[in-house]
């Protein structure tokens, strides 16, 4: 992600919960990626009830060269050949548990897995209704209108060494993370910035990236609507196309 960002290209990942998608769900997904790129899979959600995490992680890897990331909410959620994990830490909120707890129980497991960890400042954005994540997290999300706070959080994770930023709005959020608060975090930290959250329409990814989001993150509206990967696909190939052109242009 970094390298991305280094050359002004944005990215686009899909998160896949296990929960809510079965084999011939997933094979329609990724025959659509084939034609409409997709830079990463994430992988997890906030209960992962199933068993079928580790399965459903190697038919991705079967049937496409994407990574895969893990994006765990629980120490038990580390199973499956990924080739990396996004190591949250849920800076927005102030339970010990999800700033550094689960990582303790974690620690030993994610030192034998081999895995590429990605230390992660997580925070969750108000995005208009409660969300799992916040309900099972036991922490109130940041105010949608308080950009400032989200950039102070960001600059504090980065200044104890996360090396992302992720603003979530949380699966099924009525309103994305505003563009305002993309910008003021984006100006105050270098780390390359997460944003997910009710990106359901090519105008919001779009504003999201305008922003200064580096990677755009969809999920729960790629599972009920797989055919919008098209369009969101569509929106960041043509937000890179014009980086390249300014950069020809120069």
């Amino acid at each position: 992600m970094h390298a991305r960002q280094q050359h002004g290209r944005k990215a686009l990942a899909v998160l896949l919960d296990p929960d809510n998608l079965d084999e011939t769900s997933l094979l329609h997904l990724l025959a659509l990626s084939q034609a409409h790129p997709v830079d990463y899979f994430f992988v997890g959600g906030s209960l992962v009830l199933s068993s079928h995490q580790a399965a459903l992680i190697t038919l991705i890897k079967a049937h496409s060269e994407v990574p895969v990331l893990l994006f765990p909410s629980h120490s038990m959620h580390l199973d499956g050949p990924a080739d990396g994990l996004l190591l949250l830490s849920l800076i927005s909120g102030r339970n010990p548990d999800f700033l550094i707890g689960q990582h303790v129980v974690a620690a030993p497991r994610l030192k034998a897995s081999g895995l590429q960890l990605l230390p992660t400042g997580y925070m969750l954005v108000d995005s208009g209704r409660p969300t799992t994540a916040s309900y099972m997290s036991g922490t109130t999300p940041m105010p949608h209108n308080k950009p400032g706070i989200a950039a102070c959080t960001a600059l504090a994770g980065e200044q104890l060494g996360l090396k992302l930023m992720y603003l979530d709005g949380g699966s099924g959020a009525q309103n994305p993370v505003s563009a305002a608060m993309i910008a003021a975090v984006r100006e105050a930290v270098s780390a390359p910035i997460i944003v997910g959250g009710g990106l359901n329409t090519g105008e919001k990814v779009y504003a999201a990236l305008a922003a200064g989001a580096d990677v755009v993150v969809v999920g729960n509206h790629i599972e009920a609507e797989p055919e919008f990967l098209a369009e969101v696909a569509g929106v960041v190939a043509s937000f890179n196309q014009r980086v390249l052109a300014r950069e020809a242009v120069q």
